[in-house]
Parts: structure tokens; C-alpha cells; sequence
């Protein structure tokens, strides 16, 4: 027994004990602190923020691109259709320069007739009973239908 009081009082004994004490001293605090430990470091932090600002300074110019790409496609578009407009008309004016296109329109639109022909104009009596204005009307004085036609578009309002 003696002995063995002699080896745990002796210096190397101590040391080792004092080493093994510290090492799972050292392992405890650093299982501790990697517990505790948040993912996020200080460089992380830093790159989201980083990030962020970045988003935020370009989300208006990108905003802008994007509007004005989709300006500059809707004007595009108008050109391509007055380009195509201007290019009817001008058919149709080359269409005017000749006299048989003309002739033919004026006798379809004027209802005219050359020489010789006979023009008829078919009536439809169901439209001529609609256009027709009541004959009374015609009997009063003037000044009664204008005031009639105001009465007529008052109530119209209403």
C-alpha cells in the first residue's frame, strides 16, 4: 500500500492526472461551444448583407430595362402597323389613278348611270316604315318640334 501511495503522490502520476483532467476539460468546453455555436458567421453575414444591397440597387434599374423593352416591343408593333396602313392607302390611291376603278365606284356608291342605261333602286319597305317621321309634325309651327326634340332628349337622360 505504500507503494501505491508513494505512485499517487508522484510527480509523473500528478502530470498525467492533470493532463487527462485538462483534456476532458478542453473536450467538454469544445463540445460545448460547437453546441452553442450558431451556422451563421460574422463572413456569412456579411455576404447575405452583401447580397441584399445588391438586390435592392438593381431591382429598380432592372425594373426600368424590363418596361422599357416592353415599350420599345408595343412601338414596334404600331410601326409595323401604320407601315402596313401607309401601304393600303397607297394601294388604294394607285387603285383611284384608274378611270375604270373609278367609274366603277362612283356608279356602286353615286348610283349613277352612263347614257343609255336605265337605274333602278330597290327600296326596302320595312326601312322606309322606321325612317318615316309622323305627318304630324309637319302641320305645327316650328318652334313647337324644336321644343319637342328638347323634351324628347331631357327624358332620354332620365
Amino acid at each position: 500500500m505504500a507503494v501505491k501511495d508513494r505512485d499517487r503522490f508522484s510527480t509523473t502520476t500528478r502530470l498525467r492526472l492533470l493532463g487527462e483532467q485538462t483534456a476532458a476539460r478542453v473536450y467538454r468546453s469544445q463540445t460545448r461551444r460547437q453546441a452553442r455555436r450558431s451556422r451563421l458567421t460574422g463572413r456569412a453575414a456579411l455576404l447575405a448583407l452583401v447580397l441584399c444591397s445588391l438586390i435592392v440597387a438593381l431591382a429598380y434599374p432592372i425594373r426600368q430595362y424590363v418596361s422599357q423593352r416592353a415599350e420599345i416591343a408595343d412601338m414596334k408593333r404600331r410601326q409595323q402597323q401604320a407601315s402596313e396602313r401607309v401601304e393600303q392607302l397607297r394601294d388604294l390611291k394607285a387603285r383611284w389613278q384608274d378611270d375604270a376603278y373609278a367609274e366603277q365606284q362612283i356608279r356602286q356608291r353615286l348610283h349613277y348611270v352612263m347614257p343609255g342605261e336605265t337605274g333602278y333602286v330597290v327600296i326596302d319597305p320595312d326601312a322606309v316604315k322606321q325612317s318615316r317621321a309622323p305627318l304630324g309634325a309637319a302641320h305645327r309651327p316650328w318652334y313647337s318640334n324644336v321644343w319637342d326634340g328638347v323634351d324628347k332628349s331631357d327624358a332620354s337622360d332620365q
